[in-house]
């Protein structure tokens, strides 16, 4: 295995340059633990931990490595090592963290996965499906600067499939977007063709919608464990614990991510520019530039609306995501 396997490039060859002659190795974080990480180096996997000045000279938690990044580490024995730099990110994907502190929401970006060239969005076809949720992964993904693609899975628990795929490539802008049932192996087949040398995928998803199913029908093994969506509520459960990185024999790494119940925004109001491309292209034709598409005289948008080419639903999550990374941008 070499570096470029897992997704070593000039972009990072450059940042490395400083530490060319330092004696130490760069290395990619392949998995995430409590107190230390699981990396790969020309050393083979070694397990790290970072240190103290590392932590001290981060500005907060999303300038602390996560799995994906790339960082500096020294030797040590017993296949272990120290961390001494994380490299700076080709692309990283964040979510504001959910909770509050001292009674109020609290405002810490969280780096979910850096690295990453594309992004299959999972949706299960079965109570899972929310169109208004494939739209907030959307906008994290064209924030983040991967490409995404979409996938509905569970095609065997939906009566209209090509309805409900008809109703997400509406709102996909250029991201294409596939039917799959996922406990039938030869249904992925399609997902190889993203699948290139040197290049990392994420799977992003609920709780259930089948990221795991998935991860094992492209290795053919039981990699990961698989558990039972509840019956009462649709939901599933959080099986996949931890993110780890899959290098495939054919070429490409894959990662695979816990299921989030909570996706709050990370980001600013124009990283809505992409995923909700068709508002944004009727707003060039609004009579006002400051117009907010509500009730204004000679709003496109909302004539739009009023002649069926637009869903109102899809206005209204367009302000609600608008409204929540405004407020994020000057709360920050």
């Amino acid at each position: 295995m070499t570096l470029e396997d897992w997704g070593w490039s000039p972009f990072f060859t450059e940042k490395f340059t400083p530490w060319e002659q330092s004696g130490y190795l760069p290395a990619r974080v392949i998995r995430g633990e409590k107190n230390y990480f699981k990396v790969w180096s020309l050393q083979g996997e070694l397990t790290v931990r970072f240190t103290g000045k590392v932590r001290h000279q981060a500005g907060g938690r999303a300038d602390l490595p996560v799995v994906g990044d790339w960082v500096v580490i020294e030797l040590q024995p017993n296949q272990r090592g120290i961390i001494h730099a994380l490299l700076e990110r080709k692309s990283s994907f964040s979510r504001n963290l959910p909770g509050t502190r001292k009674g109020k929401e609290r405002i810490e970006q969280q780096v979910i996965a850096a690295n990453v060239d594309l992004v299959f969005i999972v949706s299960g076809l079965d109570r899972d499906f929310n169109l208004r949720r494939i739209e907030r992964y959307l906008t994290l993904v064209s924030s983040s600067g991967a490409n995404a693609v979409i996938l509905l899975n569970k095609t065997d628990l939906c009566e209209r499939p090509a309805e409900c795929k008809a109703q997400v490539e509406a709102i996909a802008g250029n991201s294409p977007v596939h039917l799959c049932m996922a406990r039938s192996a030869d249904q992925l087949d399609i997902l190889f063709s993203y699948m290139q040398p040197g290049e990392t995928i994420a799977l992003l998803g609920s709780s259930g919608v089948g990221k795991s199913t998935i991860l094992n029908g492209l290795l053919g093994e039981e990699r990961q464990k698989i558990g039972a969506v509840s019956l009462s509520d649709g939901k599933g459960r959080h099986t996949t614990t931890h993110r780890e990185l899959v290098l495939f024999p054919s070429g490409g790494i894959l990662m695979d991510n816990p299921g989030m119940r909570e996706l709050h925004l990370w980001g600013e109001a124009e990283d809505l520019a992409e995923s909700f491309s068709d508002i944004e292209s009727l707003a060039a034709n609004c009579k006002f530039r400051n117009c907010r598409h509500k009730t204004e005289p000679g709003c496109a948008v909302i004539k739009a609306i009023e002649a069926g080419d637009l869903n109102s639903e899809r206005l209204d999550s367009y302000h609600k995501l608008k409204d929540e990374l405004s407020n994020l941008q000057q709360r920050r």
